[in-house]
């Protein structure tokens, strides 16, 4: 079966705690994500940043230099790349949230979405289908 390694979005934006929380906002929002891990400086996951973190930022006045910390959930669901793709499934079907982090010997290695498993299940299905015709 497939493993999240073999699934997961490598390039992954990041932020650090103490990225101004309207910077990681604007990053948000350029690369059209839903959101952001928030790693160490040597990539240990620290927690994440999501929109329904920022949906705070309307109640909370001034944010004036707010950093990232201040917003970030710290108790984070995450996997490692040699789960199973199944498990991971899951996770994402049981839960609210839309996204995991996936970490290689403890640190930050990639993402997966419900989008990515999405994909990976049309590909699959697309293989198993009979040929047309």
């Amino acid at each position: 079966m497939f493993k999240a390694g073999s699934v997961m979005t490598k390039d992954v934006v990041t932020v650090t705690p103490d990225c101004p929380i309207m910077e990681a906002m604007r990053l948000l929002v350029h690369h059209g994500l839903t959101g952001l891990p928030v790693v160490s400086g040597d990539g240990q996951l620290l927690g994440i940043l999501s929109e329904k973190d920022m949906l705070r930022l309307l109640y909370e006045k001034p944010v004036g230099d707010a950093s990232v910390e201040e917003f970030m959930t710290r108790d984070v669901v995450s996997f490692d790349e040699n789960d199973n793709l199944i498990d991971i499934c899951e996770c994402l079907i049981a839960n609210q949230f839309r996204r995991v982090p996936i970490l290689s010997s403890g640190k930050l290695a990639g993402i997966i979405s419900r989008g990515d498993i999405i994909r990976c299940i049309l590909k699959a299905r697309k293989a198993d289908a009979p040929p047309e015709g």
